[in-house]
């Protein structure tokens, strides 16, 4: 009998460790869902830039041609139209939602109206996507089943029922912690199947390419011994990411901000759009109440801080309180079944696409992932792939030139403008107007394909519409460097990508 209580005590113990650490403070929740909700306005404000380049007819990817060679189960909204003022309106709503999703008004609808048009966006445009993308796609896909709304929010603000919720435990909840493990663990599991992160040279190679240094990462570049320690340390963190869940309390805070301060680092280093910004949001649903009981009543003490705690109030009592009423129980208990069992489903799902991913499948013989179930993977795009500078990092820089001829026999770069420069510009990255320009265009050099054709002919229709000598042949050229981290002066070849003509 004594064995019996001992086992039985121990038993309980290891399940309220499990559910401790896989449970969600619903200040951290919020948080997280602000983060999300400012990140898509960010990305929609950013994308903005190349909106007629990237998401029109007019663009590099006309969707007749994306249409040809798409997946049939990525569907896009966007490509309703190829109009630069319908592909603005689709952007406003999208911000719309976005809006109501940060400050939490009609949450689990401005949720999915989030991922709906964000998938619409990366699917109407995929040569633009990077590990960043998948990561905020997959954070939104996973919110949809959270209630974001229980706590710093207008809907909590004018809910009827006053009972607060302090943390959630439910399967999406787990599943939204595990998707951040399994890409940092994933993209480790790339790096170590390589030679240069084990030899401490990974982040040397990747801070002697200019096209993603910026600020402090020329600083940074020069000083080797330093890279190789932080080579080392990030290798460690992300193979050791599983303790983000494995820590308690404390523990766990420290191990998360040592994960965000190294993503700072890369923001202001690394030009990689927003994926330090979107692995920090993804980072901030590990914070534990232990974390939030002893911040929040520091911040109490200053005047801002109590202003923005009583925003979601003044907000309550601004916007209308939209309810839906006379649900059927049975309708109520199929959402909570559903809201269990789909993300069960999609977890499982995602563990065995990410083992496959690594190469699995070859030892078992066959997929791990059936046939069925990718076409699901597809439709919700929540496929991943987090080879982010793995196995090795690229180990070849390079800037694009466009040399034009005009009907004039005047001569110009028909992408940057002005006189064309073959020389090594001082600085690479600014060679590429956004961070998505530089994935495109390096793209183009990596993969031989008919972009190459249609980017071409966006520059003489680019170039035509905006001057009167018109634009009659274009070539495009990659100048490739090799990364050669201990020589001075390394070769520069010519590589033309295509000659058009207009």
């Amino acid at each position: 009998m004594a064995l019996h209580n001992r086992l039985s005590t121990v038993r309980d113990r290891i399940s309220l460790a499990v559910r401790h650490r896989f449970e969600i403070d619903t200040r951290s929740l919020a948080v997280f869902r602000i983060a999300i909700g400012l990140l898509i306005l960010a990305d929609l404000v950013r994308r903005s830039r190349a909106l007629t380049a990237f998401y029109t007819d007019f663009g590099v990817l006309p969707r007749t041609a994306l249409i040809s060679r798409s997946d049939p189960l990525h569907l896009s909204l966007h490509t309703l139209s190829g109009d630069a003022w319908v592909q603005a309106v689709f952007f406003l709503i999208a911000g719309v939602f976005a809006v109501a999703l940060t400050i939490g008004y009609r949450t689990s609808a401005a949720t999915i109206g989030s991922w709906i048009f964000l998938v619409s966006l990366h699917n109407r445009m995929p040569e633009v996507l990077n590990g960043g993308d998948f990561l905020l796609r997959l954070l939104l896909f996973w919110a949809m089943f959270l209630p974001l709304g229980a706590s710093w929010a207008v809907d909590n603000q004018q809910a009827s029922n006053t009972q607060t919720r302090t943390a959630v435990r439910s399967v999406a909840a787990a599943a939204l912690l595990l998707q951040v493990v399994i890409m940092y663990s994933t993209n480790a599991a790339f790096k170590l199947s390589g030679d240069v992160w084990l030899q401490g040279k990974g982040l040397e190679y990747v801070f002697s390419l200019g096209q993603f240094t910026i600020l402090f990462g020329d600083v940074l570049g020069s000083y080797p011994a330093v890279l190789h320690g932080l080579d080392y340390l990030w290798l460690g963190m992300i193979t050791l990411s599983f303790l983000l869940i494995a820590l308690p309390g404390l523990w766990r805070t420290g191990f998360v901000f040592l994960f965000i301060s190294l993503h700072l680092g890369m923001l202001f280093t690394m030009r990689i759009d927003l994926f330090a910004l979107i692995s920090i949001a993804g980072l901030l649903p590990f914070l534990p109440a232990a974390f939030w009981d002893i911040v929040l009543p520091q911040l109490s003490h200053y005047r801002l801080s109590r202003a923005i705690g009583q925003w979601p109030q003044k907000l309550a009592g601004t916007l209308p309180v939209i309810t839906v009423s006379g649900v059927p129980s049975l309708l109520s208990r199929w959402k909570t079944r559903l809201g269990t069992g789909v993300p069960l489903f999609f977890l499982v799902l995602i563990v065995l696409w990410n083992i496959q991913v690594l190469g699995y499948s070859q030892v078992y013989g066959h997929d791990v992932v059936p046939e069925e179930a990718e076409s699901v993977i597809d439709l919700t795009r929540t496929d991943q792939y987090w080879n982010m500078f793995a196995p090795d990092p690229l180990s070849t820089d390079g800037w694009i030139v466009a040399p034009g001829l005009l009907e004039n026999g005047s001569r110009i770069d028909a992408f940057h403008g002005g006189p064309i420069r073959w020389d090594r510009p001082a600085d690479i990255s600014d060679t590429y107007p956004t961070a998505r320009w530089r994935k495109y265009l390096v793209g183009l050099w990596r993969d031989d394909t008919t972009d190459r054709r249609y980017f071409a002919d966006y520059l003489c229709r680019r170039w035509n519409s905006q001057h009167e000598a018109e634009l009659v042949n274009v070539s495009v050229y990659f100048m490739e460097q090799p990364t050669q981290i201990h020589t001075e002066t390394e070769p520069i070849n010519k590589v033309k990508l295509e000659d058009y003509h207009c």
